[in-house]
C-alpha cells in the first residue's frame, strides 16, 4: 500500500455524517493523509477521526443543526415539483459553483491524489474532474439513482411484478429523468463548460463519472438491480453519531421500545408526540431520542417514557423489543444489526424507500407520518406479539453484521487513487 492524500468534500446530511466519517476514519487508520472539507457542525467529529478539518468558505456552511440554520427547509415543500426546485436551487446546482471553488483551493493547497464527495456535492465532483483527479461518491444509503430492476427512488415503491409493474417503473423513471435533466442539467453543464469539460447528456451522469460509486449498505437490504460498473456495495456502517450522550435504561422489565426520529429537523415533533401517546397505552418502557434539532421539552411524556436528546442507539437496541423510527438508513441498519423489528414512520427523503425494504423483508411495518396514536399503537402491538418480525429482522441482521465487518469500504476507497491497491 502507498500512503496517499485524500480530500473529502462532505455535506452535513444529519444521518449521513456517521457513515461519511467512518470512511474518513478508515483512510486515516490505513495510514493515509486525509483532509476533510466540511461544515462547522461537523468540525469536532472530523477532528476526532484524526483527519485535518477545513471549513467550507464559499459553499453552504451551517453553524448548528437547529432548524433556523437549515438552508434547505425541505419539510416546507408541499408537492414533488416544489421539492425538485428546492433541491436544484439550494442543494445541487445553485451552490455547485461555490463547492467547486472551495475544492479548487483545497486541491491547490493539499495536492490530493483523489477526492471523495458527498452525493449532493456536485460542484466538488466537477472541480475534481476538471483538475484531472479521480473521485468517488459516497452513498450512505440504498442506491439512489435509476438502475435496471430498481423501482424509482423517492416514492417508497416495491420492485415491479409483472408487465404492469414494469411499465410503471419505465414510465416513472423516464419522467423523473426528464425532470432532473430539464431543471438541473443546464446549470450543471454551464459549470462544466466554465471548467473546460464536455456537456453531460443526463443530469446524474456527473455521479456516474466517478471512479467509484460507493454504496454503504448491504445488498441483502437493497432491492436487486443492475448497477453501473463503477458501483460497489461495501456494507453498512454501524457507528453511532459522535454527539451521543450517556444513557441509562428506564427501570423495570417490561419490553423496551426505542423511538429514534431524524437527527435533522423534519417538523417531526407532532408525529413524535403521537408515538409517545401510543406508547403510553401499552405495557412497555420507552426511550425517545429527539435528536439535536428538536428540544425534548417539545413533547410531553408520562412516567416510564424517557425523553432525551440523544443516546448511543447501538447500546439501547441491545435491549429493545421494537424500534420506532422515521426510517433513516443509519437507524434502520443498526436496528436490523441488533435483530430488532421496526415500525417505520417516514417523513421524506430516502425514508419511504427504506421503509419499503424493511416491509418487503418482513422485518417491520410502515405507517404514515400522519398516523393516529391508535394506528401506531395497533402496529406496535402487532410487532410485539408476532415473533416472525423479530425472526425476519434477525435473519437479515446476520447478513448486515457480516457485511459491516468487511474491509470493502476501505478497499473501494483505495481503489480510487493511483498507486493504491485496486479492487
Amino acid at each position: 500500500m502507498t500512503t496517499t492524500t485524500y480530500l473529502f468534500a462532505l455535506v452535513d446530511g444529519g444521518g449521513t455524517v456517521p457513515p461519511d466519517l467512518a470512511a474518513v476514519r478508515r483512510m486515516v487508520t490505513r495510514g493515509h493523509r486525509v483532509v476533510v472539507l466540511a461544515e462547522d457542525t461537523m468540525e469536532d467529529e472530523v477532528r476526532a477521526t484524526g483527519a485535518t478539518f477545513q471549513p467550507w468558505v464559499r459553499a453552504v456552511n451551517r453553524s448548528s443543526r437547529r432548524p433556523e440554520h437549515d438552508p434547505y427547509r425541505d419539510w416546507e415543500c408541499k408537492n414533488p415539483m416544489q421539492l425538485f426546485d428546492r433541491l436544484i436551487e439550494l442543494q445541487l446546482v445553485g451552490p455547485a459553483p461555490a463547492y467547486a471553488a472551495d475544492v479548487d483551493d483545497a486541491i491547490a493547497e493539499h495536492r490530493p491524489s483523489a477526492v471523495v464527495c458527498s452525493f449532493f456535492a456536485l460542484g466538488a465532483m466537477v472541480a475534481a474532474e476538471a483538475a484531472g483527479l479521480p473521485f468517488a461518491v459516497l452513498f450512505p444509503n440504498a442506491y439512489l439513482l435509476p438502475a435496471k430492476g430498481m423501482p424509482p427512488f423517492g416514492m417508497g415503491l416495491r420492485p415491479a411484478r409483472g408487465p404492469v409493474g414494469r411499465v410503471r417503473d419505465r414510465c416513472l423513471t423516464a419522467m423523473t429523468v426528464r425532470t432532473w435533466d430539464r431543471k438541473g442539467l443546464p446549470g450543471l453543464n454551464q459549470l462544466r463548460a466554465e471548467r473546460g469539460l464536455e456537456p453531460l447528456e443526463h443530469f446524474w451522469d456527473q455521479v456516474h463519472r466517478a471512479r467509484r460509486e460507493i454504496v454503504m449498505t448491504s445488498p441483502a437490504f437493497d432491492f436487486p438491480a443492475a448497477l453501473p460498473a463503477n458501483a460497489r456495495y461495501v456494507g453498512p456502517v454501524l457507528d453511532d453519531a459522535g454527539w451521543c450522550d450517556p444513557y441509562s435504561p428506564p427501570p423495570g422489565d417490561a419490553p423496551l421500545v426505542l423511538v429514534a426520529m431524524s437527527s435533522t429537523f423534519q417538523d417531526q415533533a407532532a408525529s413524535m408526540q403521537r408515538v409517545i401517546d401510543a406508547l403510553a397505552a401499552l405495557p412497555v418502557r420507552a426511550v425517545v431520542t429527539t435528536g439535536p434539532a428538536v428540544d425534548p421539552d417539545d413533547v410531553v411524556a408520562p412516567e416510564g417514557i424517557v425523553v432525551i436528546r440523544s443516546a448511543p442507539h447501538t447500546a439501547v437496541m441491545k435491549h429493545a423489543a421494537v424500534v420506532v423510527t422515521h426510517g433513516g438508513h443509519g437507524t434502520v441498519m443498526k436496528a436490523l444489526a441488533a435483530d430488532v423489528p421496526m415500525l417505520v414512520v417516514p417523513h421524506g427523503r430516502d425514508q419511504p424507500d427504506n421503509a419499503a425494504r424493511v416491509v418487503a423483508r418482513g422485518a417491520g411495518l410502515m405507517r404514515k407520518r400522519s398516523a393516529s396514536a391508535e394506528q401506531i399503537r395497533d402496529a406496535l402491538r402487532q410487532l410485539l406479539d408476532d415473533p416472525s418480525y423479530r425472526e425476519n429482522a434477525a435473519r437479515l441482521g446476520a447478513v448486515i453484521r457480516r457485511d459491516a465487518r468487511s474491509d470493502e469500504l476501505g478497499d473501494a476507497l483505495e481503489a480510487v487513487a493511483p498507486g493504491c491497491l485496486t479492487a
